[in-house]
């Protein structure tokens, strides 16, 4: 119940002294100007801490969901260091097989004369780089799990010949 005035709420209590307890009874509140702003305020602080608690609970959920996410972009960026890898040895595998078996039987083409003088057979380089291994303790944790499932080495990020 809302009095204009504070003078009027002073009054009545005056005559009545039980008239606060007699309203909390029967769960009727009076407020004055003063104290109607008070539980105004009071209620929009309320308000306001339920908002942040629900976007508190909907950034951890969109936290654990991210972080999920990361991992298993993390699990693919492996997968894909580890055939890259495997890709890199297959290539230099195959260029000594051409280099040490196949050329030296062509190059003996232009010996005989049977091949274009002009033209030569192209070098082939061994690709010397391998994938960057991650970094993140994250990942490697689970990298090094797979690594051992699969039987694929991670490379360490450091330029070797192979």
């Amino acid at each position: 119940m809302f009095l204009p005035g504070e003078s009027f709420y002073s009054a009545a209590l005056q005559q009545d002294p039980s008239l606060i307890e007699d309203g909390v009874k029967q769960r009727v509140i009076i407020a004055t100007p003063i104290t109607l702003i008070t539980l105004l305020r009071a209620v929009e602080f309320g308000w306001r801490q339920k908002r942040l608690d629900e976007n508190a609970k909907q950034i951890g959920n969109l936290g654990k969901e991210l972080y999920d996410r990361v991992c298993k972009m993390g699990d693919h960026f492996a997968h894909l260091g580890s055939k890259l890898g495997g890709a890199v040895e297959s290539y230099n595998q195959a260029v000594r097989s051409l280099e040490a078996r196949v050329l030296v039987s062509a190059r003996r083409f232009k010996e005989f004369g049977a091949a274009d003088a002009t033209k030569e057979i192209e070098t082939l380089e061994p690709i010397e780089v391998i994938p960057r291994k991650l970094q993140a303790p994250e990942m490697n944790q689970k990298v090094e799990a797979s690594s051992r499932g699969n039987g694929h080495e991670q490379g360490d990020g450091l330029n070797r010949s192979v």
